[in-house]
């Protein structure tokens, strides 16, 4: 009798003989929340998601649209809250410790370690020296026994490549826009696997530009595809006003932004899904901004009279109220259902359609 091919043995031999391989499935067991619980949904399919461990996620956006307040700050805030220790390349140097402390990051030495750093190959050596080390000390653990760390980088867009370094030391500011694609999808291509097995993540920003295409009229991210390719998820956002006070009333003074996201790729959730998530200057993000558009779109709240009414899966009871009536406690409870109900409420949620939910052209023009 033919002897069998013991798969099991071969996958322990493998692993340990040829490095930079892993064995196995690596779904993603950890999500870090955005801060808004629409956001979550829309780039993992789950409210109770968000920004997957494990994998690479990339925030896009022009200045000033929130992407950092986002990524250095909601996200390192929640992966703190989870345990998750924390490294942030801040290549901007603008991340100051008074604005992350504002924001309820903790700063402290065993929590955060921030790097200033200005080259891309700096960064794929510290990760990769973060790599082998965690690897050497924590390679042979359980999943569950693994510290859980993230890495944040702010931003990709910043980040230079030896040749610029050189050509600015020679007065000689040529720029080497061939090479800086190729090295960010190295980067991307090299952390990716690396990170895969263990409760490790990667989130990062990136600058976008008014695309030329009359036929593509969605901005575009700078750096090229390669690093896109490689990430699990990617998020363009678009700065807009906010022109409300905090009971929903129109002003006609700035009083801070709306973030316009769409998810440009996700492999968790359907892509070219968006949300505007208010970020006023005073009180910060809304965790439930957008939330209402979203339920509305999809006719989990529908329009009876000039309320909205929302019929409970679990109870049967309704809940009826003005648009302005519905408050963060009241979608609590829609999303408290949603995960005792999941089945029915996700086959809802994945026939909404994509226009519904995003900005129209008026919406995306900045008013004076």
């Amino acid at each position: 009798m033919q002897k069998p091919f013991d798969l099991t043995k071969f996958r322990t031999g493998i692993t340990k003989s040829i490095s930079g391989i892993s064995a196995g499935f690596h779904d993603p067991r950890d999500w870090i929340s955005t801060g808004n619980h629409t956001l979550d949904y829309l780039i993992s399919g789950d409210f109770a998601g968000g920004v997957p461990l494990g994998k690479v996620t990339v925030f896009a956006g022009e200045s000033g649209s929130g992407k950092s307040f986002i990524c250095s700050g909601n996200i390192v805030r929640n992966a703190q809250k989870q345990g998750c220790q924390v490294v942030l390349f801040d290549s901007e140097n603008a991340l100051d410790e008074q604005w992350l402390q504002a924001l309820d990051v903790e700063t402290t030495p065993d929590k955060l370690l921030k790097i200033s750093v200005s080259m891309i190959d700096d960064v794929a050596k510290a990760i990769s020296e973060f790599m082998k080390d965690y690897k050497a000390n924590y390679g042979d653990l359980e999943y569950d026994d693994m510290p859980k760390l993230l890495f944040v980088i702010d931003s990709l867009g910043m980040l230079l490549t030896p040749t610029d370094v050189t050509q600015f030391e020679k007065g000689d500011m040529k720029g080497d826009m061939g090479r800086k694609p190729k090295a960010l999808a190295s980067l991307v291509r090299n952390t990716v696997n690396q990170i895969a097995p263990y409760p490790i993540g990667i989130v990062a920003t990136n600058h976008t530009y008014a695309s030329q295409d009359m036929f593509d009229p969605d901005d575009k991210i700078s750096g090229g595809q390669g690093f896109i390719y490689a990430s699990s998820i990617v998020v363009a956002i678009k700065k807009l006003k906010l022109k409300e006070d905090e009971a929903g009333n129109k002003v006609s003074t700035v009083q801070g932004i709306r973030a316009a996201c769409k998810v440009m790729k996700s492999r968790y959730s359907k892509p070219f899904e968006g949300v505007q998530i208010k970020i006023p200057y005073e009180t910060g993000m809304d965790p439930y901004s957008g939330m209402v558009e979203m339920l509305e779109a999809k006719d989990i709240l529908t329009k009876v009279g000039n309320k909205l009414s929302y019929v409970s899966p679990v109870t049967g009871e309704e809940i009826k109220e003005f648009r302005k009536g519905w408050t963060d406690e009241k979608l609590q409870i829609i999303i408290d259902e949603w995960e005792q109900n999941p089945i029915a409420q996700k086959e809802a949620i994945e026939d909404i359609d994509p226009d519904e939910l995003e900005p129209t052209v008026e919406e995306y023009t900045d008013e004076s």
